[in-house]
């Protein structure tokens, strides 16, 4: 019997074909979200331009060039992107290792703010501590901090959630130290969005239904009650409720009256950029609190709407990063990322809605847009944890190892 040898050619072509592993196609990290938020900051500069372009006409802004404000924030915006760079290298569980201590060390600031001396006062409100080189507002780091302190005791506390005594009471009574100081300087507002992420959180966390309803109309009653008993936060409710009595108009709804005025004028399309009349020392703070009014004359309708589909956009793909940790195992950074989604989604919104008439004035900022520091600041640092949940989850899910 004769066996017939496979020819030099035939085995080479029945030979496995080797080829080149393929690298993944996923990205190794969300730049659509990187370039909504840098779109949003530089947005956010060029309106603050325009807002402030006419104050150094007024005696209180006397020293000031024209460019003083639009040269301040693109600093704030380099280092604040810096500052982001730095961050997004750091591992979530360091930040989780170090929740408690931030949290405490935030409190050490707001205490400073409230001693003689050390805090700095402006209209009235003791917010900030002075650095000489820049002003720290630490009501900004404990938004923050709060997400991550917060995500931090969810974990530790997890099998304790259900219970009032040793799940909800202790976050209770931290929350509730933050809030009075918050109120002495006072800051009603920021005391507000940080109460609305430490339920967010224990709510996405697990806290018992019942005494989250329990508590949410108990806070609801504590907020009713601060407010009836400030007289001057009293007439701003009522203010606030009729804008165009000429009394109201001329003295608490003088700012939303005038806001209002300039979303008129913007109707769809706006006036044009650069031809805002109210910012010219009609609206007041035109470039930090009332920066939406602005951009309504300016803009029109069609330049709001886009800034609320960005944030919108923002806290959606915050939660869809949050849900992916969490599918993975890894809670603490998912409770992270959906409470940096409610941080920057409720201050907008009650930025947003204290320029359109729903919402009572509050002195809060629209986060990455208005002027300052210590806001785009901590906002960047917050949105660049948000980016390393996102990169790490990525890693996990290819078989890595962050």
């Amino acid at each position: 019997m004769k066996f017939a040898l496979p020819s030099f050619g035939a085995a080479r072509a029945a030979a496995p074909v080797r080829t080149a592993p393929q690298r993944s196609r996923m990205m190794e990290y969300d730049q659509p979200l990187v370039w909504v938020v840098v779109l949003l900051m530089l947005f956010g500069m060029v309106m603050v331009y325009s807002a402030s372009i006419a104050l150094p006409d007024s005696p209180k802004y006397a020293a000031y060039k024209n460019w003083h404000f639009l040269i301040r924030q693109a600093s704030f915006i380099a280092v604040s992107m810096i500052a982001g760079l730095l961050t997004f290298r750091v591992k979530i569980e360091t930040w989780q290792k170090l929740a408690p201590y931030l949290f405490v060390g935030t409190l050490v600031l707001l205490v400073v703010v409230l001693v003689p001396g050390l805090g700095k006062g402006v209209n009235g409100a003791k917010r900030w501590v002075s650095f000489k080189i820049f002003n720290l507002q630490p009501s900004e780091l404990m938004k923050l901090f709060v997400v991550l302190y917060a995500a931090d005791y969810t974990v530790r506390k997890q099998q304790f959630m259900h219970k009032l005594t040793k799940g909800f009471m202790p976050m209770a009574v931290a929350v509730g130290i933050v809030g009075l100081l918050l109120l002495l300087e006072p800051d009603l507002g920021a005391f507000g969005v940080i109460v609305c992420i430490a339920m967010g959180i224990l709510f996405l966390g697990g806290i018992n239904g019942v005494w989250f309803g329990g508590i949410g109309a108990m806070l609801v009653g504590i907020f009713t009650m601060v407010i009836i008993l400030s007289p001057w936060r009293r007439e701003r409710i009522f203010a606030y409720l009729n804008p165009w009595v000429e009394e109201n108009a001329l003295g608490k709804a003088y700012q939303l009256s005038h806001s209002l005025i300039a979303f008129g004028r913007g109707e769809l399309f706006g006036v044009g950029l650069g031809g805002s009349v109210e910012k010219l020392h009609y609206l007041p703070e035109a470039h930090t609190d009332f920066l939406l009014a602005v951009i309504g004359e300016e803009l029109g309708f069609v330049g709001v709407l886009v800034v609320v589909i960005l944030f919108y956009w923002i806290v959606k793909r915050a939660f869809e990063i949050g849900r992916q940790a969490i599918a993975i195992d890894q809670t603490f950074a998912g409770l992270t990322a959906k409470g940096i989604g409610i941080w920057i989604g409720v201050q907008a919104f009650i930025n947003m809605g204290v320029n359109l008439g729903l919402l009572p004035t509050k002195g809060l900022t629209l986060p990455l847009m208005s002027y300052g520091g210590s806001g785009v600041l901590i906002n960047c640092v917050g949105l660049a944890i948000l980016l390393r949940i996102d990169y790490e989850n990525r890693v996990l899910m290819r078989g890595g190892r962050v």
